[in-house]
């Protein structure tokens, strides 16, 4: 299964692990509770799943790789105790049983995950003691508190020299899956995670060099997932400070060579292509006819940049616009706590306490890490605002510059539709209803937040394109399944 499968069957799993009845007990008892293995080669985004999966979901995760421990931090360290006339050893509580305890304390969300990493690389003095914790959830006297779901991950043999196989008596005691790389489901992610669009179009046009991992005369040689999101994040910084990206740098974070030298003469066509067709401009409105029908008659890879260009500023586009819908809705909402207090106390007093509320959210939260990057800016953007209400004398004011937010907030919404309209003309032109134009809008709807918009604000041009161009591509698929058949 790809990445994405996995996580609908954990998040599944999870909930029937975490479902009570009637009394407040477990329905599966914790001895059946099977941990979740996640076996799969190194880099596919395990690990970057679990905190997903705990954000979700709103659940504690603690995290440790089990290559780091030995068998007297997992387990404790023992002490001698008399019990009824004679000595017998006991266990302090184990690093791990204690960390879960600590983040309960300060998050004070009761149930979580706990995440193994590199499981199968255990020691052999601590593999016993830990086959015994996936069966009874203990180490030593002290048992994992309940409501907790252990989920651990290990790479292939093939993949690293310290791992040792699991025993069919280990198997036997996990639920285990198989994740494999996919292209398909990473580009997904990555159309919502912000990836920077050069990346999401070569690997388009190159699927081969998504995920590589081979042993060459030259040293091992990687492409992984892990490695083409951390490239992004570093060019969109050089971008911002206007500094050239460079071999050594693409060839530090995708450590294959022919693969770095083949992206970065991509990346430049890539750069040269936004400026030759103005996408900028483009997006704004200004639709060029002769720049369009020129790309209709442009090499494939030329054609499957703009496309990607379009894509990543209509993605910009729809973000900003989400943003500000989700500012605007939890400002709301925090206003009309403040209204209702209004009834009881005066303006500042009612103010502040809204504020306060908001903050203990906000810290709670941000303790237990289960706010995004996205979810930190919109929090920090509604305390900012209550924050200045503060000058305020009274509701009506606040009233007027909330009526000012949702402006800014209409504005956005027009400025994704005139991207989205113009986008739309430059490829009718350049296009028509091509393989091309299916591209455009596989990757729109693959983008949460351009099905957002799209949702809340039809566009005519879109539903025409997606019903006619997607039903003919549904409908050569299955015509090729029949006559394979």
């Amino acid at each position: 299964m790809n990445i994405t499968e996995a996580k609908t069957e954990i998040k599944n799993t999870i909930k029937a692990y975490l479902k009570k009845d009637g009394f407040g007990s477990y329905v599966i008892p914790l001895k059946s509770q099977r941990p979740i293995l996640l076996m799969g080669a190194p880099g596919i985004g395990k690990t970057a799943l679990m905190e997903q999966i705990a954000r979700e979901m709103n659940l504690n995760l603690v995290s440790y790789s089990i290559t780091h421990h030995t068998r007297q931090s997992a387990l404790g360290l023992p002490y001698i105790v008399e019990k009824e006339g004679c000595s017998a050893t006991n266990y302090t509580m184990s690093e791990i049983i204690a960390e879960i305890h600590d983040s309960i304390n300060r998050t004070g969300i009761q149930e979580g995950i706990l995440f193994l990493d590199e499981i199968n690389c255990v020691s052999e003095t601590l593999a016993p003691a830990l086959l015994r914790f996936l069966q009874y959830k203990s180490f030593g006297t002290h048992a994992m508190p309940k409501g907790f779901v252990v989920i651990a991950a290990g790479n292939p043999p093939e993949y690293n020299r310290s791992v040792r196989e699991f025993d069919i008596v280990t198997l036997d005691r996990m639920k285990k899956l198989e994740i494999e790389p996919s292209l398909e489901a990473w580009l997904s992610y990555a159309y919502n995670m912000g990836v920077h669009g050069s990346i999401i179009s070569y690997l388009n046009l190159k699927k081969d060099s998504f995920y590589k991992i081979e042993a060459t005369v030259d040293g091992i040689m990687i492409a992984t997932a892990r490695g083409w999101e951390d490239l992004s994040h570093i060019i969109k910084a050089y971008e911002a400070e206007g500094i050239a990206l460079s071999y050594e740098e693409v060839r530090a974070y995708i450590q294959n060579t022919d693969i770095a030298k083949d992206f970065l003469i991509y990346y430049e066509l890539y750069r040269k292509y936004e400026s030759d067709y103005r996408i900028g401009e483009v997006l704004k409105g200004k639709v060029d006819s002769g720049s369009a029908r020129r790309l209709g008659y442009g090499a494939f890879d030329e054609k499957i940049s703009i496309i990607g260009l379009l894509n990543s500023g209509l993605g910009g586009c729809f973000s900003v616009y989400s943003l500000y819908d989700d500012f605007v809705t939890d400002l709301y909402e925090a206003l009309k706590r403040l209204k209702s207090l209004l009834e009881t106390e005066d303006f500042k007093t009612a103010l502040s306490q809204v504020t306060e509320e908001r903050k203990d959210i906000y810290e709670i939260k941000k303790t237990a890490d289960l706010l995004s990057q996205r979810d930190e800016t919109l929090t920090l953007k509604v305390l900012n605002a209550l924050t200045d209400y503060r000058a305020y004398s009274g509701f009506e004011e606040v009233k007027a510059a909330f009526s000012e937010e949702c402006q800014k907030r209409e504005e956005a919404a027009s400025a994704a539709e005139l991207a989205l309209n113009s986008a739309f003309a430059f490829i009718d032109i350049a296009f028509g209803k091509s393989q091309e134009t299916v591209l455009f809008i596989t990757a729109l709807n693959m983008d949460k937040n351009a099905c957002r918009y799209l949702e809340e604000n039809p566009n005519e041009t879109y539903i025409k394109y997606n019903r006619e161009l997607l039903f003919e591509e549904k409908d050569r698929a299955i015509r090729k399944e029949i006559a394979e058949l």
